[in-house]
């Protein structure tokens, strides 16, 4: 026998104990998987933005059919409907969620924030977010880089190249998060959709007291409280010269839009208010009030008689 032979058969005789003992092994540390995962992951979108919490839609299926509930689960890309048909093949029941969408908290246009400088490096927020304060005198204010649109798997948000800041298409926002994440500024909020879409928020972020907030954008909140003490229902509040809209507690009475000095609070969606009624003109002078006459005094009969003496 030449040694060549004698080689190779102890080569495939080693590969044969090998395959053996990885087969034995596979058997024994076999991990099972969970039939239904499958199956609830084929009903979820298969967007894996991540929105939900887990690292895309497998882990989301998985998370699922472990937990015992689906209280705090939810896919934000599918919605409701998603999550009934997840519930129907886990045999659980789906809790309902208002539909989130994303608002965009900067009215800083081009108009109201006026450019003190040019930034001419990295076409990023996240860069010229952490190199300077940016190119105008708000610190807190959109960059306008589009790092949101950037995120965005969806093609629901844009830069507006009038104003210079992210539009938000609610038609296709999907409320993942992505946007809110990629913002270095945080200046965008998921926000609960509202009936017919109507919603009422503060289109600002800055901090600054009122003066230096105005001097920096005729737009920004500039916490004068008017808001505040118009609202009767007590979803505003104010901290750091800054007013909130609490959405869990706000009627959309819009009463805080009518009071506020720069416009900062945005209501979307709503109809056109109606006109005041005015009060009537009469052409003709108003007649004056007759005059009360001074009551005549009555002589005293003391007085008659000293008049006869």
């Amino acid at each position: 026998m030449s040694v060549v032979l004698v080689i190779v058969i102890v080569l495939v005789v080693i590969g044969a104990i090998g395959a053996l003992l990885l087969f034995v092994a596979a058997k024994k540390f076999e991990v099972k998987e969970d039939p239904r995962i499958g199956e609830v992951s084929e009903v979820l979108p298969q967007a894996n933005c991540g929105g939900c919490g887990y690292p895309g839609c497998s882990g989301f299926a998985a998370a699922c059919c472990k937990a015992d509930n689906l209280d705090g689960l939810f896919c934000p890309v599918g919605g409701s409907e998603v999550m009934g048909k997840v519930a129907s093949i886990l045999g659980m029941e789906a809790g309902t969620k208002d539909p989130m969408v994303a608002v965009v908290r900067c009215n800083g246009d081009c108009d109201a924030r006026p450019r003190t400088n040019i930034y001419d490096g990295a076409t990023s927020c996240a860069v010229a977010s952490s190199l300077y304060s940016g190119d105008t005198g708000c610190s807190y204010g959109c960059l306008g880089c589009g790092d949101c649109v950037s995120a965005c798997n969806f093609g629901a948000i844009h830069i507006d190249p009038e104003t210079k800041l992210p539009v938000v298409d609610e038609d296709k926002c999907t409320a993942c998060g992505a946007c809110v994440k990629a913002c270095p500024r945080n200046i965008i909020e998921l926000r609960k959709k509202g009936p017919k879409s109507r919603r009422i928020f503060v289109s600002c972020v800055n901090k600054d007291k009122g003066g230096v907030a105005k001097k920096a954008c005729s737009n920004a909140c500039i916490g004068c409280q008017k808001c505040l003490k118009e609202c009767k229902f007590e979803a505003i509040t104010i901290e750091n010269n800054l007013s909130y809209i609490d959405w869990t507690k706000c009627r959309l009475c819009r009463s805080c839009v009518e009071v506020c000095p720069t416009h900062a609070i945005h209501e979307l969606n709503f109809p056109p208010r109606k006109p005041k009624a005015e009060a009537p003109k009469t052409d003709a002078p108003k007649a004056a009030a007759p005059q009360a006459k001074a009551p005549t005094e009555t002589p005293s009969p003391k007085a008659e008689e000293k008049k006869e003496n």
